[in-house]
């Protein structure tokens, strides 16, 4: 039996409906690219990762449903974040003004509070954030 590389979890949001939600995406291909902050990086001590870089799409359940490989890393201010870059999340914003308002609600939020150890986070136009292009290379 071949034994499969072992790559590191590619997670979108907390496990449970929005996460659900996210890779239904993903696998559907309606979702293409996604943005984090800056600052979860630097929370978590964590490099980047480059283009060309593979891992595993985790569901809820925290099974591999799929690998991504990075085609794009674009790290910029939320105040840049255009249209075709909202589209692209395939979370069926309409305009950038609601998918920011939805993304500030996230990164405003508890338990992205929590695990960046600041309580009172919040986002402005100069956040940095990091937009990530991907697509499925497998799925499992």
């Amino acid at each position: 039996m071949e034994k499969r590389e072992s790559l590191k979890p590619y997670l979108l949001a907390y496990p449970g409906p929005l996460r659900d939600r996210l890779v239904a995406a993903v696998l559907s291909g309606e979702k293409i690219s996604t943005t984090g902050l800056l600052a979860e990086y630097e929370a978590e001590k964590e490099e980047l990762p480059p283009v060309g870089d593979r891992s595993a799409l985790i569901d809820s359940a925290g099974r591999e449903v799929a690998v991504l490989e990075l085609t794009e890393v674009r790290v910029l201010p939320l105040g840049e974040v255009d249209m075709q870059h909202v589209l692209d999340e395939g979370e069926g914003y309409g305009s950038v003004a609601e998918w920011r308002a939805g993304h500030e609600a996230f990164w405003q939020g508890e338990e992205m509070r929590e695990a960046l150890g600041d309580p009172l986070f919040t986002v402005n136009d100069g956040t940095v954030v990091v937009a990530e292009r991907f697509r499925v290379v497998e799925r499992r």
